[in-house]
């Protein structure tokens, strides 16, 4: 069954799920992923053990039709399960982060499309017991599926495609620091962006959960500025936004900034592992300033900072911009 690269209208909020399950100890658990990152999805293949992989989940490589090798996952293992040893398993070949891979999983359902707004976010219960590799959760049909977090599996497996971010060679900087506002689902992101680039020292990151959230925020900051007659770069200058996340997702979340007349001069970067040509058109679509793939990091702050300097003329935070992002 290979991609069904069904067509969703630019910064509508929509997304469309690929439904599987997973046999586990005697019980099939839904699960769902982005149809945007599958390639394919096809027969179990035939593996070839590599002595770099050591994790019991990874059970080898295939060669690709394309040509490429893809390491294959098996999802009953990595969740703590039983091996999948059913004859009509099915592999699911994504691409994300430039690179693919493959994830054996019980079987596969069907397709939905639905919007980000049915998405709920995981409660702590279930990140705890997911290993934080849960980011949404839909209710369907009586059913309840679970949307994976694959760049999250895939960094655990394989670490070369976690965040990476060198401080290094970082490019000419003027020795100020720019509030910006991060957006993105995933905890284990979050931490890791926030804690590296407040070790870069260019920006001081303010951060939200999903788009809903970020776009309240961005509500309360453009309100504020309205009723004090101050300008949006007083109290941020730019945003950083990934794109899957529930309630509401990046490229809704974008367009709606660059539709507003207060918040549209806000620089906005995609930082998504889902950037291909298709959506980086999309993106563009919706007005966004600048995409790119994670993980690569030191390419976005160099990118955003160019940014921000350029549109507010090297405006630097104020200890008045500190209280002000406070109170908002």
């Amino acid at each position: 069954m290979a991609q069904t690269n069904i067509l969703l209208e630019t910064g509508t909020n929509e997304l469309e799920i690929v439904e599987f399950y997973v046999n586990q100890d005697g019980y099939e658990a839904h699960y769902g992923l982005n149809v945007a990152k599958v390639v394919e999805i096809g027969r179990r293949q035939p593996v070839t053990a590599m002595p770099e992989m050591r994790h019991k989940a990874l059970l080898g490589a295939f060669l690709h039709r394309n040509g490429r090798i893809v390491p294959l996952i098996d999802m009953a293992r990595f969740l703590g399960s039983a091996p999948i040893t059913n004859e009509d398993a099915k592999v699911i070949v994504t691409e994300f982060n430039g690179v693919c891979t493959g994830f054996l999983v019980s079987g596969v359902n069907r397709i939905y499309r639905l919007s980000w707004t049915d998405v709920e976010a995981p409660g702590q219960f279930l990140q705890n017991m997911s290993r934080s590799s849960v980011t949404g959760v839909v209710r369907l049909e009586e059913r309840v599926i679970f949307l994976l977090d694959l760049e999250a599996i895939v960094a655990e497996l394989h670490p070369a495609m976690a965040l990476r971010f060198d401080a290094a060679d970082m490019g000419a900087t003027d020795g100020k620091t720019y509030t910006i506002l991060h957006v993105d689902d995933s905890s284990s992101i979050r931490s890791l962006l926030l804690d590296l680039l407040n070790k870069e020292g260019r920006f001081k990151v303010e951060q939200r959960v999903n788009g809903q959230e970020a776009w309240d925020y961005l509500q309360a900051v453009r309100n504020r500025c309205e009723a004090e007659n101050r300008p949006i770069s007083d109290f941020l200058q730019g945003i950083i936004t990934d794109i899957e996340m529930p309630a509401m997702d990046g490229l809704a979340l974008c367009k709606r900034i660059k539709e507003d007349p207060v918040l549209k001069k806000l620089p906005v970067a995609i930082f998504s592992s889902m950037i291909n040509e298709s959506l980086a058109k999309k993106c563009v679509l919706v007005g966004a300033d600048a995409q790119y793939t994670k993980p690569d990091l030191k390419a976005l702050s160099v990118k955003l900072h160019e940014l921000i300097t350029t549109i507010w003329g090297h405006q630097g935070q104020s200890q008045d911009q500190n209280q002000g992002q406070t109170a908002s």
